[in-house]
């Protein structure tokens, strides 16, 4: 496992069990950052990324009883907080890698990251990842419960012209990762990016 992966592992494996409690307010921006992607019953969509898979409930929401929900994770302790939430009820969860999915290509029909991107160590290659297990025309939505300038005043810091999601970064990013950026919020209560697959 590289250094990364390490540095990842640690930081949520120690707040994994507390996580919830210290954002309980965020559902309805999960629930409306979901209903954004416009799934429909029977789709197929991960959450990367997922955390303690507080986007599940509302993707399984979207996606009913025939659609399949897959929330991927690289922390177990983030896996084990998601069951014992129950959220397993609302999707399939799995131990893995952004970078190495172990799901075919073009088997799905949208990605929800929710605070991904900022912890990818590839952020090219990991998004032409997730444009792999894609379909053609599928969406991928960036998402985080609260923006840019509200969460580096939360982390003490000050956003920098090198973030990489500000929108003249983010933009051509996923243009060289075979996305095309179709929507971008960021004002203080979210952060949205949607981009759809191309070819």
């Amino acid at each position: 496992m590289s250094e990364e992966h390490t540095h990842v592992q640690e930081f949520f494996g120690t707040r994994a069990a507390g996580w919830d409690s210290r954002f309980p307010d965020d559902g309805p921006a999960y629930a409306a950052a979901v209903a954004e992607l416009a799934l429909r019953e029977g789709d197929r969509v991960l959450d990367a990324g997922c955390g303690t898979g507080r986007a599940l409930t509302p993707l399984r929401a979207a996606v009913g009883a025939s659609g399949v929900v897959v929330g991927a994770d690289l922390t177990p302790e983030m896996l084990q907080a998601a069951v014992r939430a129950g959220r397993d009820r609302d999707g399939l969860l799995l131990l893995a890698d952004v970078a190495a999915l172990p799901l075919r290509s073009a088997s799905l029909d949208a990605v929800f990251a929710a605070g991904l991107i900022a912890h990818l160590p590839q952020p090219g290659e990991n998004l032409r990842e997730l444009r792999r297990v894609t379909r053609p025309g599928g969406t991928l939505a960036l998402f985080h419960p609260i923006g840019r300038a509200a969460l580096a005043a939360r982390q003490g810091r000050q956003i920098t012209p090198d973030d990489l999601r500000a929108e003249p970064n983010l933009g051509p990013l996923l243009a060289r990762s075979g996305w095309r950026m179709t929507s971008y919020v960021d004002e203080d209560s979210r952060f949205l990016a949607l981009a759809v697959r191309v070819d």
